[in-house]
């Protein structure tokens, strides 16, 4: 029997929904969204979360349980209430330029919250594995390209293709450059001096890893185990936060 009430895989996805939630109780948007809808459908999402947390079953089983097909269910509707597939196109666009640093970083929070309830179902299926670093994606990425902090010398800020979507990735790699294929952890999302880092890029020893094997936006392939160390300490923060 799997103890289900203490899978990293439902704890952040449990969590991650709590903050979607507050993120849209206190958000802004300008531009026609339905936001009790989404607020309501988000927090209908917390139960069948806590059916599939007590039920005791082995992970590949809750992949098709009738509580993870209703969560994808309520993540498509959650979207619609948003606006559609590029809801935050909308809500960036509308911003002020003094606002746009708290739209982007509400915009952040709920896509974190809708990346980790869509592929909640394919962490389920690794199985039985009692580890922090299982609760949250991590992906091959390529940076894209590569700026100057704006309000800090010794942080980058990067762009970084994960596959289906582009994300922003704050290091203080200095060394970091466009081309390099990096491992990126998609963590809670965290503003830091301004600008909303989407993730974290994987490092050991000598800082990230830039020559990362796999295809963009899937698994990394040979990763060293202390490069998880980090995911792992900020995976526990945030289920403690």
């Amino acid at each position: 029997m799997w103890d289900t009430s203490k899978d990293y895989r439902l704890l952040v996805a449990e969590k991650a929904v709590e903050l979607m939630i507050r993120t849209l109780e206190n958000a802004k948007f300008k531009g026609k969204w339905e936001k009790k809808k989404a607020i309501d459908t988000a927090k209908h999402i917390i139960p069948e979360l806590q059916a599939m947390r007590y039920s005791y079953l082995d992970p590949k089983d809750l992949v098709n349980t009738p509580q993870m097909q209703g969560i994808k269910q309520k993540v498509g509707e959650i979207i619609e209430a948003l606006g559609g597939g590029e809801w935050y196109k909308r809500f960036l666009g509308l911003a002020d330029k003094d606002e746009r640093e708290k739209v982007e970083e509400a915009i952040a929070k709920i896509k974190f919250a809708i990346n980790t309830l869509t592929n909640l179902d394919k962490r389920l299926a690794f199985g039985k594995i009692n580890d922090p670093v299982i609760g949250v994606d991590i992906k091959v990425g390529e940076v894209m390209s590569v700026g100057k902090h704006p309000n800090a010398d010794k942080l980058l800020v990067c762009n970084v293709n994960i596959g289906e979507r582009a994300i922003t990735v704050v290091t203080n790699d200095l060394s970091v450059k466009e081309g390099d294929r990096v491992a990126v952890a998609l963590l809670p999302p965290a503003n830091l001096r301004g600008i909303t880092s989407e993730g974290m890029f994987l490092g050991a020893g000598d800082g990230v890893l830039k020559d990362v094997q796999g295809e963009i936006g899937g698994l990394p392939k040979g990763i060293p185990l202390e490069a998880l160390k980090e995911t792992r300490n900020f995976v526990d923060a945030f289920l403690k936060s």
